[in-house]
C-alpha cells in the first residue's frame, strides 16, 4: 500500500474505550486544564504517571495488593489527561505520541513485574503462567494496533483494549483478586490481537477485490 493510499472504508465496531472517553470528557478536560495552568506539560503527566504504576508494582510485589491498585487507580486515567493536555497546547506531536506510547506501555508492563514477583515469592507456578500470558496478550494488542497503522489499516477495535485492562486490572488488585484479573486479560487479550488481525484482513480483501 503506497503512503498516498487510504485504508478501505469499513464499518467502525462500538468501542468501550471510546465511550469512556467521551462521557468522562466533561472531568478529563477541566483537570488537564488545571494542569497546563500550574506549568505542568503532557510528558510531565506521562512520566507522573509511570512512576505511581513503578510504586503500584512495588506495593503489589511485597504483598499489598490492594494498596497498590489504588495507586494505579490514581495513576492510570493520567495517560487519557497528558492526551488531552497535548491537544489543548495545539501540539500533538508525532514524537510526543511515541514517547506517551511506549511510556505506556512500560507503565502497563512494570505492573506485571510486580505480579510476577509477587507469584515467585510464594511461590505460585499457575499465577507466574497467567502473568506471562497476560503480558504477551496485552503487548500484542498493541503491538498489531500499531504495525497496521504503520501499513495504512485502522485497527482501533477489540473487547479489551488498554482502558478496559486497566479497569480489570484496578479492580482485580483493589478487591484482592488479582488472579481473577489475570485470568480475563490472558483470554480477552489475545481474543483482542486476534480480532484486530481479522478486522485489518477484512480491509486487506477489500483492497485487493
Amino acid at each position: 500500500m503506497s503512503e498516498n493510499e487510504s485504508s478501505p472504508k469499513v464499518r467502525q465496531p462500538w468501542s468501550f474505550e471510546m465511550f469512556l472517553r467521551k462521557f468522562f470528557k466533561g472531568i478529563i478536560d477541566p483537570v488537564a486544564a488545571f494542569f497546563l495552568r500550574i506549568g505542568l506539560k503532557p510528558d510531565h503527566i506521562t512520566i507522573l504517571g509511570f512512576l505511581l504504576s513503578s510504586l503500584s508494582a512495588y506495593f503489589i510485589a511485597t504483598g499489598k495488593i490492594t494498596i497498590g491498585g489504588l495507586i494505579l487507580l490514581i495513576g492510570g486515567p493520567l495517560d487519557v489527561v497528558d492526551g488531552s493536555m497535548a491537544r489543548k497546547l495545539g501540539e500533538p506531536s508525532k514524537l510526543g505520541a511515541l514517547f506517551d506510547s511506549v511510556v505506556d506501555r512500560y507503565s502497563e508492563f512494570i505492573v506485571f513485574i510486580g505480579l510476577l514477583i509477587y507469584f515467585l515469592q510464594k511461590p505460585y507456578i499457575m499465577g507466574c503462567i497467567l502473568v506471562i500470558v497476560a503480558l504477551g496478550g496485552s503487548l500484542l494488542v498493541s503491538y498489531v494496533k500499531a504495525r497496521a497503522e504503520s501499513l495504512g489499516f485502522n485497527a482501533k477495535v477489540g473487547i479489551l483494549t488498554r482502558v478496559e485492562r486497566l479497569m480489570i486490572m484496578i479492580i482485580g488488585l483493589i478487591f484482592n483478586i488479582p488472579l481473577v484479573a489475570l485470568w480475563i486479560i490472558a483470554i480477552l487479550s489475545n481474543i483482542t490481537a486476534i480480532q484486530r488481525f481479522l478486522f485489518v484482513r477484512k480491509q486487506a480483501l477489500l483492497i485487493n477485490k
